[in-house]
């Protein structure tokens, strides 16, 4: 949770999204964010108790998180589990990473803390904890031209212990940078508080420790409350970046933003942090201004279309036919192969249908339009439009 700062800029200030155009798509998958998922998510974590640095409350929590991941389709070779030591205790950050088709190696870090200090703490950062999940649900299908990183950090009421490990022994090694980060984007603290016109959220803005990165994080920072703009019906507000998980990115010299809560709660920190104290539709209304951000910062596609790195050699010569289908489509693989997944999606990247190795597909159940067929043969991937006539 961040520490409060005699820096708030309290006045709303006027916005202009000049800079950037409305995208649909964007728009679409920031609409499939839904509030049961938001809820849910609310109250489990809640479920987990106090989860302070090192108990098994705490472990308990990251497995519930890696597991939404796994459930999600991310496979555990995206996933790393990352110890550091706080005392005598030792816990772990969790790390996610959705590699990008055009800078696989250049990362926008999404992150946000889940651990709590004297109550399950719900809005502190429960909530942070539950939009980073839904962004990832969405976009796990979506391509990105920049790789993400979806990072849940423990430590962090410590005194940011988890963030520092990673800055300081992943991100850079002997104080030698190891990866070309674009920029962090941090969740703190946005449940907000029951009862309350939750209708703005902060928009964090470096505006102190090293000056030479404050203009670029300005930048981000209006980049952030012009999609916040395009895709959720909240206003915004400027905040300075304090105590959070950012700070140790920012000390190396990054760009950082974030998301923080205008009306701030006092609950957090004590046994009155619970779901009961937080406002669901707040943080339903941020998570749409999240997945529509993150979807800028990294660059996600607007249509997909064949990817012609992975779709060469035993793909090449795939036939899906007849296009258009009415009832069946039907796959035809050039050598056979025995083992292949394929699914149709629409434009907006939801999974309608998904098969494994079935060579005529019924897509009775599709009304007429134009979605998404996504094969998979071993580490091959063929991407193609399909047309359903009735």
């Amino acid at each position: 949770m961040k520490r409060i700062t005699t820096l708030l800029c309290a006045s709303i200030i006027a916005q202009s999204i000049s800079a950037q155009t409305f995208i649909q798509a964007y728009k679409d998958r920031a609409d499939m964010v839904t509030q049961t998922n938001i809820t849910t998510n609310l109250q489990d974590f809640g479920s987990f108790g106090i989860k302070k640095t090192g108990t098994q409350a705490n472990t308990n929590a990251l497995n519930w998180i890696k597991n939404k991941y796994l459930a999600y389709g991310y496979t555990a070779s995206q996933i790393t589990e990352s110890p550091f030591t706080y005392g005598s205790a030792t816990s772990k950050n969790l790390i996610i990473t959705k590699t990008g088709t055009l800078y696989p190696n250049k990362y926008v870090i999404i992150c946000g803390h889940f651990d709590t200090i004297n109550g399950p703490g719900v809005n502190d950062n429960g909530s942070g904890t539950s939009i980073i999940l839904e962004a990832a649900r969405i976009l796990q299908n979506v391509p990105t031209e920049y790789s993400i990183k979806f990072i849940h950090f423990s430590g962090e009421e410590q005194g940011l212990i988890g963030s520092s490990h990673y800055v300081n022994n992943v991100a850079y090694q002997n104080g030698v940078r190891k990866l070309d980060i674009k920029l962090v984007f941090n969740l703190d603290q946005v449940g907000g508080v029951k009862g309350n016109n939750n209708n703005t959220v902060y928009c964090d803005e470096d505006q102190g420790g090293l000056s030479s990165n404050n203009a670029a994080s300005a930048a981000v920072t209006q980049q952030l409350r012009n999609c916040t703009a395009l895709y959720s019906p909240l206003q915004t507000a400027v905040d300075p970046a304090a105590d959070t998980d950012y700070i140790p990115f920012e000390q190396k010299g990054e760009i950082i933003t974030g998301f923080f809560e205008r009306i701030r709660s006092t609950f957090p920190h004590s046994s009155k942090d619970t779901f009961a104290n937080v406002d669901p539709v707040y943080v339903y209304n941020i998570g749409k201004a999240t997945v529509g951000a993150l979807q800028h910062f990294a660059t996600a596609s607007t249509t997909l279309a064949v990817n012609k790195s992975v779709s060469q050699n035993r793909l090449e010569n795939v036939k899906l036919y007849p296009n258009p289908a009415n009832n069946i489509l039907n796959i035809e693989l050039p050598d056979k192969a025995s083992n292949f997944t394929f699914e149709i999606t629409n434009v907006s990247g939801r999974t309608l249908l998904k098969v494994n190795n079935e060579t005529k597909i019924n897509v009775s159940a599709l009304e007429r339009g134009v979605y998404v067929g996504i094969l998979k043969v071993g580490d091959q991937t063929l991407v193609k439009n399909i047309l359903i006539e009735r």
